[in-house]
């Protein structure tokens, strides 16, 4: 790439490496809150919480490096530009296609990076998030639970033990569950354990007894028992046992699924719109660079504003990403509509490498400048008057 070419790459790369940091910090920062009750309410460690909320890190970056790249793209053009060093460029004779290479190199690192996270490393992690909070929700009879105290588990569901041992037996045990509004089932055993299988979590009563009581009928049934397990792994939503979901499959599972897995036979239409959710995803990088190069690109003198270009820019990536999103969706049901998203694809690519060919500058429409123009005044008089 030469010197000037690997200039640009350090100083893109670097742009988009802290801005890619900086947003998926903050936006896991919002996110890991909504699961502040691991800690407050669930008695889990700092670690627990941290090693927890951290998987879905991926995710997030999956979503966030397209944007961190054109927000870095666009800000390393609009610097080589105020520092004249576009023009310079031009002058010496460099083509549009040499500075568009050093950027083209960061959107294959960034492609190859979000191919990576999309096809195997974020299905790995939820699908290790749905065990851990699995395991951590199972363990609230284990760890919350006081003894001599009526614990609401969820709504419905009350638990109360006499005495914890050193071992971890749970001694008097006492166990009311009345989230089926048809049946109401109390139990009351001398002992327990808490027994974890491949299975999953289970709460295993020793000598005692079930009172169910339902609507139907006018008197209670009352069973005695010497062993009975009752299923901690529920309180997760999903058990370590059960299928995965279509976000938890890797890539090759979505190209070449079994046919006899009852997901993918009830789910066919999602199959498919997760798969060309992740076939669209390393494209992304690629599109935005183009449409970013071909707004603010082409060498402009200090006298003319980039401040619409860049509106423009944002106004482009916003109309492909929600074309990407609405096509995936809609696709579920209708198998053509998965197509819209690469249509649009290659016709912003096609304009945009059009008029990097032939360097031109893209000027927002004058009608649209205006009317941005007088509608500025007009609020500014109306703020100077209040």
């Amino acid at each position: 790439m030469g010197s000037i070419g690997w200039y640009i790459f350090r100083t893109t790369f670097g742009a988009f490496a802290l801005i890619l940091t900086s947003l998926t910090a903050v936006i896991w920062v919002t996110q890991a809150l909504r699961d502040i009750d691991l800690i407050t309410s669930q008695g889990q460690t700092i670690l627990t919480f941290l090693g927890i909320t951290s998987l879905a890190i991926p995710l997030l970056v999956l979503v966030i490096a397209p944007i961190a790249l054109v927000i870095a793209v666009a800000h390393v053009l609009n610097k080589l530009s105020t520092d004249s060093e576009l023009i310079v460029m031009n002058a010496a004779g460099m083509s549009p296609w040499r500075v568009f290479r050093a950027f083209l190199a960061v959107g294959v690192v960034v492609s190859v990076m979000v191919t990576l996270i999309s096809s195997w490393l974020a299905p790995l992690c939820m699908r290790e998030l749905r065990y851990r909070a699995s395991e951590a929700r199972a363990d609230l009879v284990a760890n919350i639970v006081q003894p001599g105290r009526f614990s609401s588990i969820e709504r419905g569901l009350t638990f109360h033990i006499r005495e914890r041992r050193s071992n971890g037996q749970l001694m008097g045990i006492f166990v009311d569950d009345w989230r089926d509004p048809k049946e109401r089932a109390t139990f009351l055993a001398e002992q327990g354990d808490i027994l974890r299988n491949e299975r999953g979590t289970y709460l295993v009563m020793a000598n005692g007894s079930v009172q169910r009581y339902e609507k139907s009928q006018n008197d209670p049934t009352i069973v005695l028992f010497d062993r009975y397990a009752f299923d901690l792994s529920q309180f997760a939503g999903a058990g370590p046992s059960l299928q995965r979901s279509v976000r938890e499959r890797f890539i090759w599972d979505l190209i070449w699924p079994q046919t006899s897995d009852p997901t993918y036979q009830a789910q066919r239409g999602s199959f498919r719109a997760e798969l060309h959710e992740r076939l669209a995803a390393p494209l992304y990088p690629f599109v935005f660079i183009i449409v970013a190069f071909a707004y603010l690109g082409a060498p402009r003198t200090t006298r003319q504003s980039r401040g619409m270009a860049l509106a423009a820019i944002v106004l482009a990536v916003g109309v492909l990403r929600v074309v990407g999103f609405t096509s995936t969706v809609f696709s579920v049901q209708n198998p053509s509509s998965v197509f819209v998203q690469y249509i649009a694809f290659a016709v912003a690519s096609g304009f945009g490498l059009h008029a990097i060919s032939r360097g031109t500058i893209l000027e927002v429409p004058t009608v649209v400048t205006d009317a941005v123009t007088a509608l500025t005044e007009r609020f500014n008089r109306r703020a100077a008057t209040t």
